[in-house]
């Protein structure tokens, strides 16, 4: 590996790894490669602290007993937020984005502390949100419609320090009825979407990529199969 490289941290793989979401670190190795760059993907297992020296982390889904698997380790070994701090992209999806909020509540009604990047609180709802979504982006640096597949029954409210990822167009988003899909707060950006997220987004997937690299945008790669990809999950 040369000094070079670009290190992407699947964090916790093996509890947070529920809906197949390790394919968004896949697909932010693959995008660096593909316009040059040397990339390698670290795990970051139940069995590792969390090193604060990568360039971008990912984090996926989980139920109730992996999420709190998954909190107490991050509390244990602080390496994520140091990185979060100091700037390194955080992409969280779906329980991830409760795992580092302020607190969530199990489907059995424990509260659990959680690890505080993100200004967010989750309590269960009384209806699963499950299916295609479909939003358009408030942050600055995304255009295209974002598109993925949901399916949670956290409903997961901002506090001031965390703002909306984008505005539901179809679909649920974050369930407390406020029309925003995901959460964004400082170099930490969290959704809901599955697919994986960042293959059915790729303006996302460079955002973070331009953010690790320390760069103000990527020019984007011509690959006729996303843009099908996007085309019929848009359809759907």
């Amino acid at each position: 590996m040369s000094e070079s490289t670009v290190r992407i941290g699947l964090v916790l793989p093996d509890v947070m790894g529920t809906y197949g979401d390790g394919g968004n670190a896949l697909v932010l190795r693959q995008r660096l490669r593909m316009r040059g760059h040397d990339a390698e993907i670290v795990e970051i297992n139940l069995t590792d602290p969390v090193p604060e020296s990568l360039d971008i982390y990912t984090l996926g889904g989980a139920e109730d007993s992996a999420q709190r698997l998954a909190t107490r380790h991050l509390r244990q070994y602080p390496g994520l937020q140091q990185a979060a701090a100091k700037g390194a992209p955080v992409l969280a999806i779906c329980a991830a984005i409760q795992v580092l909020g302020n607190w969530y509540e199990t489907s059995s009604g424990e509260r659990v502390d959680g690890v505080g990047l993100l200004d967010v609180t989750t309590s269960p709802q009384d209806k699963r949100a499950i299916g295609e979504v479909v939003t358009a982006p408030i942050v600055p640096g995304l255009r295209a419609p974002l598109t993925g597949f949901e399916n949670h029954r956290g409903g997961t409210t901002l506090g001031p320090d965390a703002e909306g990822l984008a505005r539901v167009t179809r679909g649920v988003g974050n369930g407390v009825g406020d029309g925003l899909e995901g959460v964004v707060q400082g170099s930490v950006f969290g959704t809901y979407m599955h697919g994986p997220a960042l293959a059915r987004n790729p303006e996302l997937a460079d955002l973070l990529l331009a953010r690790a690299l320390g760069v103000d945008s990527l020019s984007p790669l011509d690959l006729p199969e996303v843009e099908q990809l996007r085309r019929e999950r848009l359809r759907a």
